[in-house]
């Protein structure tokens, strides 16, 4: 048939072609078959399930399940659910004006059924895209069986002169509405149990039950859900027989390699600008980055229960590409390259996206914001310099460094600095430079200094330099001294000085 289907009017039309219509469930399988087969990406976009959590939801759909993502926040999960749509059909006919999608071949409700009795193939169909067939609720508390399956409407009674015993006075709700669809609820366990017990004969028997009614409306409809594991696993909220009920309970994760965390972060995060100011963005400060999530996920005074959410990384990148723009755009650059110092205005990115326990809100969430990043520094930087703490090298390589600043040498440094300053401050230190040319391969000079100032933080985090923070600005020195000039503060300077102690934290 050269016709398009879209060009059908009629129930009649439908017939004369031999057209079929298949349950969702049956649709996603067919597609997705057919999609595996002429090895087609499933899941365009989405980064470290390629072995894990796409194949199990794939298997759900060739097993026609209703199924369940669990996952701390920031996992992909609303995103996977939000996918699944591609694989419907891209039309499907309805019974032209049905609430419900009624499917022409078999109505449910009493609008299809009488539509069809009265005008057998003459029945007006419309052509409902897949777009429209996914309908997704975030669980509330306040949630209501109203919401969700229907209730009966009171107004509609009055205006229509109709008897509440009339199956017209019913108001679908949600998952009714989505007949012949998708039908996600996300943070299901915020469902109150009473509510969660609407939901299971849909999910066995296929149908919903209107109180007031002696009449069962068979659905179709895939149901997709997706919760917390801590909710799932401790807290109980979803109720026993509804989680008997779900097919299948797919587990989803963070990346498990720093490559696959930069990869992702790189999808997500904003880096191509308006033009104004280029920056650029040497490769490990993303290892950095992201090095700083794999840290708060173990880091003892971050609430694992929470977990640490993938937005967090590109949060982080964001605010450090917009440290960098902001530096270019007060000293008149079109060019800058991202700094070490620029990772002290990350702390917005990471405080709001971590939760603590007791110990970390002791500590102060910006400290632990700083004791990430200096943590994470810590972990990368073996990656490109020789690691101080080895017994074969040790300190070695850095020794001139380390002697320069023995004699009184300090180096200050802050965000806005521009470059030539920048630079100038950092090829003070003897033997810096020389370290970063012997294991590294900067391409620009620009590079290069920030693998100087990436050295001089790393010596720190190792406990071989002193650093102090002044609000914006960093000072590092000899270790030593920096100690004795902590010690030899009195009581009265420690007092008058109480505010610019809240900006300054030595470690």
């Amino acid at each position: 048939m050269d016709r398009p289907l879209t060009e059908l009017k009629t129930l009649g039309d439908l017939k004369a072609i031999g057209y079929r219509p298949l349950t969702v469930k049956d649709e996603l399988r067919k597609n997705l078959i057919a999609k595996l087969r002429r090895g087609e990406e499933i899941f365009p976009g989405i980064i470290g399930y390629e072995r894990t959590v796409i194949p199990q939801i794939q298997n759900a759909i060739l097993g026609r399940h209703d199924m369940i993502l669990l996952g701390l926040r920031g996992q992909a999960k609303t995103r996977l659910i939000r996918m699944l749509p591609e694989l419907l059909d891209e039309y499907i006919p309805i019974i032209q004006g049905s609430e419900v999608n009624d499917n022409p071949f078999a109505p449910i409700s009493k609008y299809g059924r009488e539509m069809v009795a009265d005008m057998g193939d003459d029945t007006p169909i419309e052509w409902l895209h897949r777009s429209r067939r996914y309908a997704e609720k975030l669980a509330t508390p306040d949630t209501t069986i109203a919401d969700l399956i229907g209730d009966i409407d009171p107004i509609k009674a009055v205006n229509r002169r109709l008897t509440y015993a009339d199956e017209e006075v019913i108001h679908f709700g949600l998952i009714p509405r989505t007949n012949r669809g998708i039908f996600a609820i996300n943070e299901l366990p915020d469902l109150q149990p009473r509510i969660q017990v609407g939901l299971l004969n849909i999910l066995e028997e296929q149908d919903i039950q209107i109180r007031g009614f002696n009449i069962r409306f068979p659905l179709d409809v895939l149901l997709v859900f997706t919760a917390n594991p801590e909710d799932y696993t401790n807290r109980g909220n979803i109720i026993t027989p509804l989680k008997d009920r779900i097919d299948s309970q797919i587990i989803t994760h963070y990346p498990k390699t720093l490559e696959i965390g930069i990869a992702i972060t790189q999808q997500e995060a904003w880096q191509e600008r308006d033009g104004q100011v280029r920056v650029h963005i040497p490769y490990f400060f993303r290892e950095i980055i992201e090095q700083i999530a794999f840290e708060a996920r173990k880091s003892e005074y971050v609430d694992q229960k929470s977990g640490v959410s993938v937005r967090m990384t590109r949060a982080a990148l964001e605010c450090l590409i917009s440290a960098a723009e902001r530096r270019a755009l007060l000293n008149g650059e079109t060019e800058t390259t991202l700094r070490i110092s620029d990772l002290l205005l990350i702390e917005p990115a990471i405080t709001g996206k971590i939760e603590l326990v007791y110990e970390g809100e002791q500590e102060g969430v910006q400290n632990v914001a700083r004791l990430l990043v200096g943590r994470a520094i810590k972990a990368i930087f073996p990656r490109y310099f020789p690691d101080p703490t080895n017994r074969k090298e040790g300190r070695a390589p850095y020794q001139p460094i380390l002697d320069w600043f023995a004699k009184g040498g300090q180096v200050e440094l802050n965000p806005e600095l521009p470059f030539v300053e920048y630079a100038r401050r950092l090829e003070a230190v003897e033997g810096l430079c020389a370290v970063v040319q012997r294991y590294t391969r900067p391409n620009t000079r620009e590079e290069t200094a920030s693998m100087m100032e990436f050295v001089l933080e790393a010596l720190h985090q190792h406990s071989l330099l002193g650093k102090d923070l002044f609000e914006q600005e960093t000072r590092y020195s000899d270790m030593m001294g920096a100690m004795l000039s902590s010690l030899g503060r009195d009581d009265d300077e420690e007092s008058d000085d109480d505010e610019e102690e809240d900006f300054r934290r030595y470690r």
